[in-house]
C-alpha cells in the first residue's frame, strides 16, 4: 500500500509537532491531514489524486529552506527544487510498488505542481494544500509574523485565495474548514476585494 510507504518516508522527520497531547513527525501529521482533508473536500477522488494529496510533503525536510539564499529569489528557487525532489522521490516508491507508468506520471506531475489551473490532479494537490493551510497552520504562521500588517496579511490570504479553484473557495467559505477565528475578519476583508 503505497500511502504506508509514504508514511514510512515520513515518519523518519527529525521534526516533531505535538497536537491534542500525541507527538508526531511533523510531515507524517502534514500527510494525514491532507489526506483527512481530501476525504473530506472530494471522497470520491480516485487513488491517484489521494496518493499525490498525501505524498506533497514527502520528506520535505531533507530539502531545507536554508540551503537557500534567505532573499525572495531563493525562496522561489527552494520552491521549485522542492517540488521535483517531491515528484520524484513518491515517484521512485510507486515504482517500486509496481505501478505502472501512466499512473506514476500521474502522480509525480501533481506532487510537481505541473499545470496548474489546467491539470485537475494538480489542482486538487493545490486546493488541498491551500485548505489545510487554512485551517491547520495559518494561525501559527501568523503569530511568528506579529510584523506582518494588515495589508501584507490580505496579500497573502489573496495568494492563497487565487491557487484554489471555485470549488475549494465555496467549501472554505460554507463551512467545511475550520477557519482560523483570530482572522476571519482579515480571510473576509481579503475575499471581498
Amino acid at each position: 500500500m503505497p500511502s504506508n510507504w509514504i508514511d514510512a518516508a515520513n515518519r523518519e522527520d527529525p521534526n516533531q509537532e505535538t497536537v491534542d497531547g500525541e507527538t508526531w513527525p511533523k510531515e507524517l501529521l502534514y500527510g494525514h491531514r491532507m489526506s483527512d482533508m481530501i476525504e473530506r473536500f472530494d471522497p470520491d477522488a480516485d487513488a491517484a489524486a489521494k496518493l499525490a494529496v498525501r505524498a506533497q510533503h514527502i520528506q520535505r525536510w531533507k530539502s531545507p529552506r536554508s540551503d537557500y539564499p534567505m532573499d525572495r529569489k531563493g525562496y522561489h528557487q527552494w520552491r521549485t527544487a522542492l517540488y521535483d525532489f517531491h515528484a520524484e522521490t513518491v515517484g521512485a516508491l510507486l515504482e517500486q510498488a509496481g505501478y505502472d507508468e501512466d499512473f506514476v506520471d500521474r502522480v509525480k506531475q501533481a506532487v510537481g505542481k505541473k499545470a496548474l489551473k489546467r491539470n485537475p490532479d494538480t489542482q486538487m494537490v493545490e486546493d488541498i494544500a491551500a485548505l489545510v493551510f487554512i485551517e491547520h497552520y495559518m494561525e501559527e504562521f501568523a503569530g511568528k509574523h506579529p510584523e506582518y500588517d494588515e495589508e501584507k496579511w490580505i496579500t497573502i490570504i489573496q495568494r492563497t485565495w487565487r491557487k484554489m479553484s471555485p470549488r475549494a473557495q465555496e467549501f472554505a467559505l460554507t463551512g467545511g474548514i475550520r477557519l482560523p477565528e483570530a482572522l476571519v475578519p482579515l480571510i473576509q476583508k481579503a475575499v471581498a476585494e
